[in-house]
């Protein structure tokens, strides 16, 4: 088993999701409200880390930088760097988004829970935060797409069982989105030296 903790994937596949706490011999780890029962779901390692090596984790989860390759306007591949201070939705962005999609999930319709907002191209890959580029999406069914490409997350086992509960309609408005994903236009963020 590889023992190295996976710095590049904090922020993305990895999320706080509680905390823990040490004395007197025990250790309690406290899991966060609406974390969906996480660390119970999960293998619980325990890892000791090097001054240099929270240095590196504690930057990853401050910026959450991730390298993409995007086309210049001359059509060379240039490499650009995507921070997570950059990635801040506007509240009336999301609001607009929450309001188009009534106030529910555009997954799997859920409207008692806590919404929010999901890249249809993803960020990671330079997609906007853009009224054109989200929709609204509970915590749940966000954290499962993860960075699936739109295409294939329609095409998921997840989202096939949850959207049984959309309206036909509502399902084929969903998939019409894909056709809307190209004139979507890309953000690049170089990183200058």
């Amino acid at each position: 088993m590889n023992n190295e903790f996976p710095v590049r994937e904090v922020g993305h596949e990895l999320q706080l999701v509680a905390a823990v706490w040490a004395g007197n011999g025990k250790a309690w780890v406290l899991e966060f409200p609406d974390s969906g029962g996480e660390v119970a779901r999960s293998e619980l390692l325990v890892k000791d880390l090097s001054q240099e090596q929270w240095q590196a984790v504690l930057r990853q989860s401050d910026l959450v930088e991730t390298e993409v390759l995007t086309r210049a306007a001359d059509g060379n591949l240039v490499k650009t760097i995507l921070r997570k201070s950059e990635r801040v939705i506007a509240q009336q962005v999301s609001w607009d988004v929450f309001r188009r999609d009534r106030y529910s999930c555009r997954y799997c319709g859920n409207d008692q829970v806590p919404l929010t907002v999901d890249h249809l191209v993803l960020w990671e890959h330079g997609g906007p935060s853009t009224v054109e580029n989200l929709v609204s999406a509970c915590r749940k069914c966000n954290k499962v797409r993860g960075r699936t490409p739109y295409a294939d997350w329609l095409r998921s086992e997840h989202y096939l069982r949850v959207s049984r509960a959309l309206a036909p309609e509502q399902r084929a408005a969903n998939v019409a989105l894909t056709a809307t994903l190209e004139a979507i236009p890309r953000l690049t963020h170089v990183r200058s030296r």
